[in-house]
Parts: structure tokens; C-alpha cells; sequence
């Protein structure tokens, strides 16, 4: 018979067994912090995008890595203490969507790799040296510079005939976006479309105003420059359009899910997919300064049919032979 005092030893060398292999995983675990200019409601599906290609690398959430979120809510003004909370935690990289996260995320630390999932022109705000050798702690993704808003504008002229004013609407508070804004007028005027009125948004209680404005001039159809802080209000701007009977060209194809009429964009999943490879790379010891910013190879254009034929557009044989996806 085991003596009593040999077994609670026993007992007590398996009791902390367990607790002694936790305390090693601990260790061995990596801390991603995830700084979202929307919500998770909104943006599930790149969140899952981001989760998927990081297990397919080896790393789990809760298993050998543990993801901290925190989330705007659509409130740029949030971005910085956000920010500021994620590199209290000391996360071994910072993943950001936006250029205005990008650039809280960058002022809260300049130690800290971080991880563009999405953002504007990163070199004209500061975010990097250059595409190819960033050179700091920021590298990533990029949607690519402004020449895609003239492109956009091309297209809806293609869809909406005849089509001589267009409303813009956008937000001034993104540094990258000006030069957006810059593009999409050199645009209007080689093809001839006035756009009119322009309509500065940087906060969503500003939409109703912005909303009141466009209706009141009467033009013929509405573009959203590509900013993130808008993209958390598609809801509200699409029903908009839908209401005013105002056939919109959108930046992101999650407009035209929510009933908008037309998008051309970068694949964002596909974005998202590529900041979990260089979240890897840098768990592994690279350095962002040394991974070159990498722009999409993949586009969308993307057309709802259902909303085409609610506001009585006839959208050309040839514009939608061209289209990845017809939504009907």
C-alpha cells in the first residue's frame, strides 16, 4: 500500500504539472492587437478573412496567439485613445485598417511593428519611406493611390446616360483622401461631368446635412470617395441614394451588398488575407521596415440589379459583361 505522504507528493507533482505546461504556453503565446475603424457587426466577414489565413499559418486564437480588438465604431476621434490602449497591452504587432488608424496606431508607437490592412496612399501621408523599402514600423496594405476615383467616375458614366453632374461625398479628416478628391475633379472635367455639390462628411451627425444638400442640387448621381468612417455609414447613405432614386458609385463592393448601386474596388478580403501573412512573417522575426508595402493585384466590379431596376437604370449589355459579380 502507497504510504500517504508518498501519495500526496505524487498527487502534488501532477496537480502542477498542468499549471506548470499553461504557464509554458503562456509564454510561447504572441499578442496581435487589432485596431478596427468600424465595428465587428459590420466587418465580419474580414475579420474571419484575417482569423482563417492566420490559422492556415499555425496560429490560433486562444491557442498559441491571442487577439486584443478594439473598435471605432465609424468615430475617427476614438482612433488615437484606441490606439493608446492597444500598446498599453505591449501586442507583438498592431494590425490597423485605415490610414487615420494607421496613423493613431503609428503615433502611439513607433516601436511596435504595425500592419496595414487597408489603407490609402501610404507614402503621401508619412506612413512609409516608400513602397518598396518602408523603412519604420508601418508596412502592409494599400488600396492604392487616388488614379482609382477617376476610374470610378469613368464608369458610372458608362452606367448612367446621360450623365453630366454628379455629387461627391467625402471626408476631409483622411489625409489620404484629398488628393482623392483632387483626382476625381481632373476626372470630371475630361469627361465633362460636373461635380456639384462636393459634401464634406467627417462626422455621422453631419450625414443629415450632407443628405439635405445633395438632394437639394438634383444631380443626376452620387460617388463616395473611399474612406473608412463612410464605409461604417453605408447603411444610411445607401438608402439615401435609394430614396432620392440616385444611382451611386461606391468604393468598396459592401455597398452595393447593402443595395448600392455599383462598386469597383480592390478585393478587401483578399487584403485582409495578405496582412495575416505579414503578421506571420513578423511574429517570425522580420522587420516591417524591411516588407515592402504591397498593392492589390485583384478588382471587382460589382453591380446590383435589384437596385438598378428600383431606380430605373438600364445598365448596358457591355458594362455588365464587364462585371465580376451581378447581385440580383
Amino acid at each position: 500500500m502507497m504510504k500517504r505522504r508518498k501519495f500526496l507528493t505524487l498527487l502534488g507533482a501532477a496537480t502542477a504539472w498542468p499549471f506548470a505546461a499553461r504557464a509554458q504556453q503562456t509564454e510561447k503565446m504572441s499578442r496581435i492587437g487589432y485596431l478596427g475603424s468600424s465595428s465587428p457587426s459590420l466587418e465580419p466577414h474580414y475579420v474571419e478573412a484575417f482569423r482563417q489565413k492566420l490559422r492556415d499559418l499555425g496560429h490560433v486564437d486562444g491557442e498559441n496567439i491571442g487577439i486584443e480588438y478594439r473598435w471605432a465604431e465609424g468615430q475617427n476621434d476614438r482612433l488615437a485613445s484606441l490606439a493608446t490602449e492597444l500598446v498599453r497591452l505591449k501586442p507583438d504587432v498592431i494590425v490597423t485598417t485605415g490610414t487615420p488608424g494607421t496613423l493613431a496606431a503609428m503615433q502611439a508607437s513607433k516601436t511596435i511593428p504595425i500592419v496595414m490592412a487597408s489603407a490609402g496612399d501610404p507614402v503621401a501621408v508619412g506612413l512609409v519611406a516608400s513602397l518598396a523599402r518602408p523603412g519604420g514600423n508601418v508596412t502592409g496594405f494599400t488600396i492604392l493611390g487616388p488614379e482609382l476615383e477617376g476610374k470610378r467616375l469613368e464608369l458610372l458614366k458608362l452606367a448612367v446616360s446621360p450623365l453630366s453632374r454628379v455629387a461627391v461625398l467625402w471626408n476631409p479628416s483622411n489625409p489620404a483622401i484629398v488628393s482623392y478628391l483632387n483626382t476625381i475633379k481632373d476626372a470630371g472635367r475630361a469627361l465633362r461631368i460636373s461635380l456639384d455639390p462636393v459634401v464634406e462628411v467627417r462626422r455621422a451627425d453631419e450625414l443629415d446635412n450632407a443628405f439635405t444638400a445633395i438632394a437639394s442640387a438634383r444631380p443626376h448621381a452620387l460617388a463616395v470617395l473611399a474612406d473608412r468612417f463612410l464605409l461604417a455609414q453605408r447603411k444610411r447613405i445607401v438608402e439615401f441614394a435609394a430614396a432620392k432614386r440616385l444611382p451611386g458609385m461606391y468604393p468598396y463592393r459592401e455597398y452595393v451588398d447593402a443595395g448600392g448601386l455599383i462598386s469597383y474596388a480592390p478585393s478587401n478580403i483578399e487584403l485582409f488575407r495578405g496582412a495575416a501573412t505579414y503578421v506571420d512573417k513578423i511574429l517570425k522575426g522580420a522587420k516591417p521596415g524591411d516588407l515592402p508595402v504591397q498593392e492589390p493585384t485583384k478588382f471587382e466590379l460589382v453591380i446590383n440589379l435589384k437596385s438598378a431596376k428600383a431606380i430605373g437604370i438600364d445598365v448596358p449589355t457591355s458594362l455588365l459583361l464587364r462585371a465580376d459579380e451581378l447581385i440580383e
